[in-house]
């Protein structure tokens, strides 16, 4: 077993998990491409920063009000059937999308955002199911001593899809046009559900019969309301993508401030995602498993630094610099939240534990969006972004004294 311990590959000589890693690599290509789309038709049809922030607040709004309910379903049914069922939303969803773009102006014309938005919010209640079903059926694939490894892979597949997602996105749109680019969306939801569906199932915990669904929800928010150091690392993610995130104005800054157009999109999104992979690939050989807490606070640190730098940015390299730092040290976070999250929770927990840490941190990206487009209307595109990334470091700060456990973590701790 020590050998398995220090094999950077050990997670993916698990058959099982390597499907798991090529469904997660899939569907988050197709979710990443469709998002840019999204967000550059909006703009295309409005020129208003804001009507990027309401995309996101029509996913976060049903994502939050299903979450509970959907981790309460995680620990209860097949984690791999609720994936297969959801995947078939989401890609009905984009052949929606796809009739939508036939003649996007007149349809626009007809009918303004509101189906678009429809269309978002069932990608929200879409994703609320999969991902603490995905979260869940991934602790099942591999044994406990590899959590940190799997969760480093799990970083790694997820970031390497959010760069090829983008990218392949913004140049097969700004190439080949919209219809050409939902058919692939299609094809790589496809693709997920086939390698979903080869996964053998795995059963769920046995659970009290006799709670009740209220008992069962309120168990999830208390098991995290009462660990100071699974709440703390969940807040300062949360917070952090809340009042940090400048992807939802990328369109902006690609259109009206570094003026690349749709191609240079795709590589300004792609440019987080880089930076990642660079540091998912570092920490599969080095786990942060000591100092573990400060290593968090200091990333995060320099994630709302990168942030504030890319703002002023008005160089297209430069730019590009700067998102790949704030997604270089924002990995580091996402692996160490990931590992504490595995380790701290027991199997008949994990849907509802990470339906709670979906709330905090996946609803974030959307509300952080809605947050980014009021501030943009409201302050100005660039004071918007410079005061996000200042309130990041004010969080971090915060974070710091609120939680003292969670600033001396060391991981070994909990194996």
């Amino acid at each position: 077993m020590p050998a398995l311990r220090t094999d950077a590959f050990a997670a993916l000589r698990i058959r099982d998990y390597r499907l798991f890693v090529g469904y997660r690599f899939c569907m988050t290509i197709a979710a990443q491409m469709q998002g840019l789309i999204i967000g550059w038709q909006v703009y295309e049809l409005t020129r208003d920063p804001l009507s990027l922030g309401l995309v996101g607040l029509s996913e976060a709004v049903p994502f939050i009000a299903a979450a509970l309910y959907a981790g309460h379903i995680a620990d209860l049914h097949s984690r791999k059937r609720i994936i297969f069922a959801f995947l078939l939303v989401l890609m009905a969803g984009t052949l929606a999308l796809f009739g939508f773009s036939l003649d996007l102006q007149r349809f626009y014309r007809a009918f303004g955002l509101l189906p678009i938005f429809g269309v978002v919010a069932l990608t929200g209640i879409a994703r609320t199911f999969i991902t603490p079903a995905t979260t869940a059926l991934s602790a099942q694939l591999v044994p406990r001593e590899l959590y940190p490894n799997s969760s480093t892979w799990n970083s790694i597949t997820w970031h390497v899809s959010a760069i090829t997602g983008p990218a392949l996105g913004g140049l097969i749109y700004g190439f080949f046009g919209v219809r050409v680019t939902y058919v692939v969306i299609l094809a790589f939801g496809g693709m997920a559900l086939g390698l979903v569906s080869a996964i053998p199932g795995r059963p769920v915990a046995r659970t009290d019969a006799e709670e009740t669904l209220g008992q069962r929800l309120a168990s999830g928010l208390r098991f995290v309301f009462h660990r100071q150091i699974l709440l703390g690392s969940m807040s300062l993610d949360m917070f952090g993508v809340l009042f940090g995130g400048a992807v939802s104005m990328l369109p902006v800054f690609a259109a009206e401030v570094l003026h690349v157009g749709p191609q240079g999109l795709g590589f300004l999104r792609a440019a987080p995602m880089a930076g990642a992979v660079l540091m998912s690939l570092f920490l599969a050989y080095h786990p942060p498993m000591r100092r573990t807490g400060r290593s968090l606070l200091l990333a995060v640190s320099g994630f709302g630094l990168s942030i504030i730098l890319f703002a002023l940015s008005r160089n297209f390299a430069l730019s590009l610099a700067l998102l790949f730092l704030s997604g270089l040290f924002d990995n580091v976070s996402v692996v160490i939240r990931a590992t504490i999250q595995q380790l701290a929770t027991p199997d008949e927990m994990r849907g509802r534990v990470a339906s709670v840490n979906g709330i905090f941190i996946g609803s974030s990206n959307e509300i952080g969006s809605f947050e980014s487009g009021v501030a943009a209307k409201l302050m100005g595109l660039v004071p918007s972004v410079v005061f996000g990334g200042g309130m990041t470091l004010l969080v971090v700060a915060v974070t710091a004294k609120a939680a003292p456990l969670l600033r001396r973590l060391s991981l070994r701790s909990l194996r």
